[in-house]
Order: structure tokens, then C-alpha cells, then sequence
């Protein structure tokens, strides 16, 4: 009884394997069939006419800014700070003393060389004299010409250091926050504050090496800072002589007005750098380029198929991109679905005007 069931048992499995079996293949055959008869039928996409127009080249560039004149002041003397002549954050002009270092003793070192001096100087006229009348040698005399000179240095250095312990602006400009007080002992390794010209602003940037002979000395650029709206000018002054091996880079260097005083030296800029203006160009949409291993394609609409076309794509905008080769004017560029589309695929083109 128990090998009967058995068998049954059996039975009923290899009927339900079958039936389950034909079900499935059934399906495929049917869903193939769906393909193949989908396979012909055209795919719906978008695109537009090509043509051509001006297409005025901007490079868009990260850039720094600079200010235009920017030092550390330090004294050049060691010494007690006596005075200090200018308010933090304020404009100072040009020679202007900013602070004084005391020189007490550096007066009386002078005092001592101008009298060995003057003594120098009687004994050279001396010697002189007694020279015409034979009455020295020539050795002689020039000792004593050499022992004046000498005098004459020492007091010409003290009056040196002296004129040091008044430290002046170099240029005229904003000082900043001073790190010293009146009584502190100062010497040349203290930082006393920064003075910076912030009338005119440098802005330094980089372009690639290929875009390095369109670089002109005098071009005018547009920028903007990070929380305004508006955009500055600068006008390009200096250009580095060659280009940076590592980076592959040609630095630029142009100078802008900040009569206002809203711009801050190392704040970021975004540069605009116009290039050459391109007549006749062809410009087409991002989203029609399809990024490949060996470059970049796109498809265009040919006698109801899509055809792959491989273009030279150089400088991206926002939106558009420019085509250097590959496409002309009077081509139907696909610009939707691209990225699903076979060579050769067919499809129904909807061109936008």
C-alpha cells in the first residue's frame, strides 16, 4: 500500500513539473515574441536643427585676490618702544612714522664719534700741511686721511641707526591690529602689524596651457566674490613667462579698483576670462553629448534611424557646449533618450523649434 501512494505521489509531481514547465515556456515564447515584434517599432525622441552662430568663448576660472601692496612691519633697531603714532585699523599715508624706538643711546654713541670726528679731521689737516712742508711722509698723511674717513664712517652709521628707530609707512594704505604697546622691548623678530594697500586688488589665476597664447596683456576680465551679485572688472597686467610644469597651468595676474572697499584680499573670485570670438560656430545642448572611452558622440536622425556620429567637444557653458568637428549645419541632432539609443536604432524624430 505504502509503494502504491509512493507511486502515485510521484506521478502527480512529474504531471505538475510539466504543466509548470509549459507554462513557463509558453511565456518566454510570448514575451519574446512581444520583442521582436517591439524590436521595429520606432522609438519617440526629441531634437533640433543644427546651425551655426557666434559663440562668444568665456573661460569660467577659480582666482584669489590680492591686495596690491602688503608688508609685516618690524623694527629694524632692538630697543624700548616710545611712541606709537597710528590708531589699529586706520589709513596711514605714505612716510608717515608709526612708531619710535628709543635711541637715548644711540645719540650718545654719535656724539662720541662726531668728536672723534672733529678730531680726526684737525689731525688730517695737519698732517696736510706739514706734508707740503716735507715735514711727514707721505705714509704718515695717509694715515691720518684713512683715521678721518674712518671717523666719518662711524658717525654716518650711527645716524643710520638712529634714522631706523623711526619706523615709517612705506606706502599709504590700512594698518591693522598692532601686537605691541608703548614700553615694550622690541626686536626685529616681533611682529608689530600688517600694512596693506587695498585701493587696487590683485586677482591671480591659472588658465590651461591650451588656451595660453589667446592671453593678451591689457584684456579686461569680469568677476564676482562669494555673497555679492555684482561683478567687478580687472584689467590683465602681468602674465608669468611659462607655464607650470606640474599643473600644466599659465599663471595670470590682472589688477581691479576697490574705490568702494568691499572687496578683501584673500577672498575667492570667480573669473570670467573672454577668449577668442568664434563666428559660425555650432553649439549644442549638454544633454545631447554622450560621454564614450574614446571621447565624446552624439546621434543625429538619418533617414528614420538614429546614427552615431563622434564629435571634438571643447568648451562647456551652463547649458551648451561647442563642437569643434563631427556635426554641420542642416544635421538633426537627438537631444532626449540619447543614452538609450542603439546605431542604428530606429526612431521618430519630434524637432523643436
Amino acid at each position: 500500500m505504502k509503494v502504491k501512494n509512493l507511486i502515485y505521489a510521484l506521478l502527480i509531481i512529474c504531471i505538475g513539473g510539466f504543466i509548470t514547465y509549459r507554462i513557463v515556456s509558453n511565456k518566454k515564447k510570448n514575451d519574446e515574441s512581444k520583442s521582436f515584434g517591439d524590436k521595429d517599432k520606432p522609438t519617440s525622441v526629441t531634437g533640433i536643427v543644427v546651425q551655426t552662430a557666434t559663440f562668444d568663448n568665456n573661460l569660467s576660472l577659480s582666482g584669489s585676490i590680492e591686495a596690491n601692496e602688503q608688508i609685516e612691519l618690524h623694527s629694524e633697531v632692538s630697543g624700548i618702544v616710545e611712541g606709537i603714532y597710528f590708531d589699529e585699523g586706520s589709513y596711514v599715508n605714505k612716510g608717515q612714522v608709526l612708531f619710535k624706538v628709543n635711541d637715548i643711546e644711540l645719540k650718545a654713541q654719535l656724539r662720541q664719534a662726531q668728536t672723534k670726528e672733529s678730531l680726526a679731521a684737525e689731525n688730517q689737516r695737519r698732517a696736510k700741511l706739514l706734508l707740503q712742508k716735507e715735514a711727514i711722509s707721505q705714509e704718515e698723511f695717509d694715515i691720518a686721511n684713512a683715521d678721518y674717513a674712518s671717523t666719518q664712517a662711524q658717525s654716518q652709521l650711527i645716524k643710520a641707526q638712529i634714522a631706523k628707530t623711526a619706523v615709517k609707512a612705506p606706502f599709504s594704505g590700512k594698518i591693522g591690529l598692532r601686537s605691541i604697546s608703548p614700553g615694550t622691548y622690541i626686536t626685529p623678530t616681533i611682529l608689530v602689524a600688517k600694512l596693506v594697500n587695498t585701493g587696487k586688488l590683485k586677482i591671480t589665476f591659472s588658465v590651461p596651457e591650451k588656451y595660453a597664447s589667446q592671453i593678451k596683456s591689457g584684456s579686461t576680465i569680469d568677476f564676482s566674490v562669494s555673497g555679492s551679485e555684482k561683478v567687478y572688472n580687472a584689467k590683465i597686467y602681468a602674465i608669468e613667462p611659462e607655464v607650470e610644469v606640474a599643473t600644466r597651468t599659465l599663471k595670470i595676474r590682472a589688477i581691479a579698483d576697490n574705490i568702494d572697499g568691499k572687496l578683501f584680499p584673500g577672498t575667492f573670485a570667480d573669473v570670467k576670462l573672454p577668449l577668442n570670438i568664434i563666428k559660425d560656430a555650432i553649439v549644442v545642448p549638454s544633454e545631447a553629448i554622450v560621454p564614450v572611452q574614446s571621447g565624446k558622440k552624439v546621434y543625429v536622425a538619418n533617414m528614420g534611424k538614429a546614427k552615431e556620429v563622434m564629435v571634438d567637444a571643447t568648451t562647456r557653458t551652463d547649458s551648451s557646449i561647442l563642437i569643434l568637428s563631427g556635426l554641420k549645419a542642416g544635421d538633426t541632432l537627438i537631444t532626449s533618450g540619447v543614452m538609450s539609443l542603439k546605431n542604428e536604432a530606429p526612431i521618430k524624430v519630434k524637432v523643436k523649434k
